[in-house]
Formats: C-alpha cells, sequence, structure tokens
C-alpha cells in the first residue's frame, strides 16, 4: 500500500510534496547528489554541504596518508530500505553499498589515484570514474550520508498530514559535518509494519539520466577528440564532397571505446572537459506523472469540486487548511517545496499557517528574488476559511511575519473578498512601505488556476501571477 492509503490522506501523488511509496515494492527513482547539488532551495543546500563535507573528509585522509581511517567512514555507508526507492524486485531489500561493495569501491579509489590526483572532487563523480559503481550505489551512499536531513523532513511532512510518529527510535547512523563524524541518535520516526520508513521530496528524486558515464563520453569526451583531430589534422580526418573536413565519433570509439579507465585518463589530460560537462548538464525535478501514473485532469477537477462543497467558518477551517495545501502543492511544484505546517518564527511568538521552500530557477518566484531584489527563500501562506472579509489586522499579522532573512513574499488566500480592489489597495500600500508583498488569492483564482493547470506548462499559473503581483507593485 502507498503512504495515502495506509493514513487515509486522500490525496494523490499531485497534492504530495514526498514520493508517494508503496512500502511493499521498491520505486525505480533515485537520490541523485549532482541534481541535488544544483538546487537552490534551502533545504537541498543544506543536504548537499554534508554531502561534500563526507566525501571532502574522505580526500584529506586519504591524501593525508590516514587510508584506514578514510576506510572506516565507508563502514557505515549500509544497505537501506528505508525509502522504497532503488531496484530491487519484489520487497524492498536496499541493494546498494553492501561490505563486499565497500571494499570494492575503496579499493578502486585507491587503484586509480583518482583522488590523490584530484580526479574526483565530487561525490558523484564516483559514477563517472570508479568501476562497478551505478546510480544504485550513488543514491544509497546519498541516502545514508543526508539521513539526518531526510529524517527532519518526515517528521514535518507527517506533522502537515497528521501522520503519528514513533518516539525513541534509534535513527541509524548519519553524518555530521559540524563534527566530521558518524553519529546516531533516537529520535521520532515514521515506523509502518516494524520497519523505519523514510520520505523523500519528489522534487529532488530522478532517474539519474543526466550526470552519467554515457552522457559524458558520446556529448563531451568525443566531441573534445572530434575537435582535437581535426586540429592535428590526424589521419582520421575525413573530408566530405565539398571539401569540408570532418572527423566520426564512430571512428574515435574503434580507437577509444568506452570504459570508465580511458574516461578517468581523458580526463586527467583535459579536466576543463570535466567542467564543462558539470556547468551545461541540468537536471529538472520530475512531474508528477513522471512519477506515477496519474489523471491530472481528473485530480484537479476533483479538488475543485471538493473545495467549493467545504462551507466557510471556524468549524472547517482544518478541511479548508488541509485541501489549499495540496493544491499549492499540485499548482506551484517544482518551484515551491517542502511545505510545513505551522512554522515557528520570531522566537516562538508568532506562528504562520504553512511555508513553502522557494525552489525556482525560472519564472516568477525567481524573478521576484533575482529581478526585483525581494528577499523570498521562503513563501509564506495563511489560510483564511473566513464567512467575512479579510480586513487589516490579517494583513498587518503575515506582514508582521516576514523578515530579511526569511522573507517578505507571502499569500492570503481566503474563501471571497466582497471588495476586492479596497483590499488590493491595501496590499499595494503594505508594499509601497516596505513592508513586503502580499497576494491575495480566493476561491475563484484557486478554481481558475487548477481549471487551467497543465502538467507540462506553467504558461497560465505564471501569465496569472505575474498580472496579479505587476498590479501590487507597480502603480
Amino acid at each position: 500500500m502507498k503512504i495515502s492509503e495506509i493514513f487515509n490522506l486522500n490525496k494523490s501523488q499531485a497534492e504530495l510534496d514526498f514520493v508517494n511509496i508503496d512500502t511493499n515494492e521498491d520505486l525505480p527513482l533515485f537520490l541523485d547528489p549532482f541534481f541535488l547539488g544544483k538546487k537552490q532551495d534551502n533545504w537541498s543546500i543544506d543536504a548537499t554541504l554534508t554531502l561534500r563535507s563526507f566525501f571532502q573528509r574522505v580526500i584529506d585522509l586519504i591524501r593525508n596518508g590516514n587510508e584506514d581511517e578514510a576506510k572506516e567512514l565507508f563502514d557505515h555507508l549500509h544497505e537501506p530500505n528505508s525509502t522504497c526507492l532503488g531496484m530491487s524486485v519484489g520487497n524492498p531489500r536496499g541493494r546498494g553499498v553492501g561490505n563486499q561493495d565497500t571494499d570494492k569501491i575503496y579499493d578502486s579509489l585507491l587503484r586509480s589515484r583518482a583522488i590523490q590526483t584530484g580526479l574526483i572532487q565530487d561525490i558523484e563523480d564516483n559514477i563517472l570514474f570508479v568501476d562497478n559503481f551505478g546510480k544504485d550505489k550513488l543514491s544509497d551512499m546519498t541516502t545514508n550520508i543526508i539521513t539526518s536531513h531526510l529524517i527532519t523532513y518526515t517528521q514535518n511532512q507527517c506533522n502537515l498530514h497528521n501522520i503519528l510518529l514513533t518516539p525513541g527510535i534509534s535513527s541509524d547512523y548519519f553524518w555530521n559535518r559540524r563534527t566530521d563524524e558518524w553519529e546516531i541518535e533516537h529520535t521520532e520516526m515514521l515506523v509502518i509494519n516494524d520497519r523505519k520508513i523514510l520520505l523523500i521530496p519528489k522534487g529532488i528524486v530522478s532517474f539519474c539520466k543526466g550526470y552519467t558515464p554515457d552522457k559524458y563520453y558520446n556529448h563531451f569526451v568525443l566531441e573534445c577528440l572530434q575537435n582535437e583531430n581535426l586540429r592535428l589534422q590526424t589521419a582520421l580526418v575525413q573530408r566530405k564532397n565539398n571539401g569540408a573536413h570532418f572527423v566520426t565519433k564512430k571512428s574515435i570509439k574503434e580507437i577509444n571505446p568506452q570504459s570508465k579507465g580511458f574516461l578517468r585518463r581523458f580526463t586527467l589530460q583535459h579536466p576543463e572537459v570535466l567542467e564543462q560537462f558539470k556547468d551545461e548538464t541540468d537536471i529538472k525535478s520530475l512531474t508528477n506523472i513522471e512519477i506515477t501514473d496519474i489523471d491530472i485532469t481528473q485530480i484537479t477537477q476533483d479538488l475543485i469540486v471538493r473545495l467549493q462543497a467545504i462551507p466557510p467558518g471556524t468549524d472547517s477551517a482544518s478541511d479548508f487548511h488541509n485541501i489549499i495545501i495540496g493544491i499549492l502543492e499540485l499548482v506551484f511544484y517544482p518551484h515551491l517545496i517542502n511545505p510545513i505546517k505551522e512554522r515557528e518564527i520570531h522566537e516562538g511568538r508568532k506562528r504562520i499557517d504553512i511555508t513553502f521552500d522557494n525552489a525556482a530557477k525560472i519564472g516568477v518566484f525567481y524573478r521576484l528574488s533575482e529581478n526585483h531584489k525581494i528577499p523570498c527563500p521562503f513563501i509564506f501562506i495563511e489560510c483564511k476559511n473566513y464567512s467575512r472579509d479579510i480586513v487589516n489586522p490579517e494583513l498587518d499579522q503575515i506582514g508582521g511575519r516576514f523578515s530579511v532573512n526569511r522573507g517578505q513574499v507571502g499569500f492570503i488566500i481566503c474563501r471571497q473578498i466582497d471588495n476586492f480592489e479596497l483590499f488590493m489597495n491595501r496590499c499595494k500600500d503594505t508594499f509601497r512601505d516596505g513592508r513586503g508583498l502580499i497576494i491575495p488569492l480566493v476561491d475563484n483564482d484557486i478554481i481558475q488556476l487548477l481549471q487551467n493547470y497543465d502538467n507540462w506548462n506553467t504558461a497560465y499559473t505564471e501569465r496569472f501571477l505575474s498580472d496579479r503581483i505587476r498590479e501590487i507593485t507597480i502603480s
């Protein structure tokens, strides 16, 4: 059964921030540290710093001759089965970095001198240069190292969806970058059928098809060698009927077939090609229908019906709050991720209904920060299931929770506003006074966004939000 079914969440994958795993079988998705390192949201940056801390520790120990101590760091790269991701057939069994694999991986690192020469700088480089090392092992290593981040994420998601956690459970080992050591703790964990489960943000999983030896070899290494042979006018150069010179990739492959040994030798001579590969390779978050087979149109229609069926008023505030979380997750993913309910701010004196991490690399949420210079690492959400109009105190409430470090952009989401023009004028005044950007959304706005939602094209959402923000900020 999937997590949403086990806990009766009544939510599809599109309404959830985490991968809605089936705890009885593995889903062929992976944690890709290269992709994680490309993301700019706070959670991903923090997890990437932990990954780099671990691998830098390994590099430092090896280069200083402390090989036995370095090898011990690999001892805790066990076979995780808590995420239900990977390539197992049947019940999840955590195939990946086992004890024998750990020895092979470490011996390959030493034998290739890849670390001593500076060839391997990031943990994801192992997949390019270390023999018998693939995406499943890289994903398992990543999971082990950032376990503490995944535990915190799981706790936040369970709090968001009212899923009961079990206290006093051993966390398994995780890397602590502040102490440069493996540590273990007892904490609240999600336990299902006596098994610890870690939820994984859907925005960070991939099929691991971007940062691969095949892509590096075929699209970067071979092209470099084509140009080099043309420059040197080697025997591989051929001439077209029009006199133009060319070199085929096939001819280069015959002399230098793909292997990790060849990639190591080539990269030592041409490190700039690896840097180009890293700079030019970009990976996008998977869409919901790439993660699982769902009917997005049916989901958006159902959400509209459910939203309209919720009566305004205090008694239904929780239902309204719950459905809005799912709708925002669907409409704004992958630009806004990691929703957290009632985040404490200002030393615990104030709380906010929901905050999202701003992970946008394009679009309106990106432009607010990069072009308009409005701080927005987090986007604040206040949900008001009022039967009356929103007035000044509600504006002051969310505005008072803004700061430069946390962000100065938020949404007030309510059922309706009778005098919408007056409320927009209040939002304009708030913005002009330097107290932040507050964007109102009412039921009709939410319904329009759902009716025009396209899993592959965010043009309508972008245009809608841009128009609303422009109306507030330009007057």
